[in-house]
């Protein structure tokens, strides 16, 4: 479950750019998760939201956008959205051309894992 490795490193991250900006409260954090990185978004979001209780993220709005593969095929030139390979073992994501079934493909997007914005509030000052 790398789920809960994932979240507590994503919750640091918040935590950390919360504090160096004077903030009292996180009230929304935006993430770009990537298929391929396999995360489960509700069981992320859950386990963020065990992680941020008692700090200044706790109740914060929790939003993920799922960003999908997308290859360029060495093999057919194809460019393009994919789909992760299902029928593979669970330990690792391989993306797969939909044209020529190929596995050897640039990802070019559907990697991420990114906190791409936070929003806070301050003292009055």
């Amino acid at each position: 479950m790398h789920e809960l490795a994932m979240a507590s490193s994503i919750v640091d991250a918040i935590l950390n750019t919360a504090k160096k900006n004077d903030a009292i409260k996180v009230t929304e954090a935006v993430l770009e998760i990537g298929d391929m990185t396999m995360l489960n978004p509700e069981q992320l979001r859950f386990m963020m939201s065990i992680l941020s209780e008692d700090t200044m993220l706790e109740d914060a709005e929790i939003i993920i956008n799922m960003i999908p593969i997308e290859i360029e095929c060495e093999s057919c030139g194809f460019q393009g959205e994919s789909k992760s390979d299902e029928n593979q073992d669970h330990l690792m994501a391989v993306a797969r051309c939909p044209e020529c079934e190929n596995t050897q493909v640039h990802v070019i997007k559907g990697q991420e894992c990114n906190v791409k914005t936070i929003k806070i509030e301050k003292e009055d000052e």
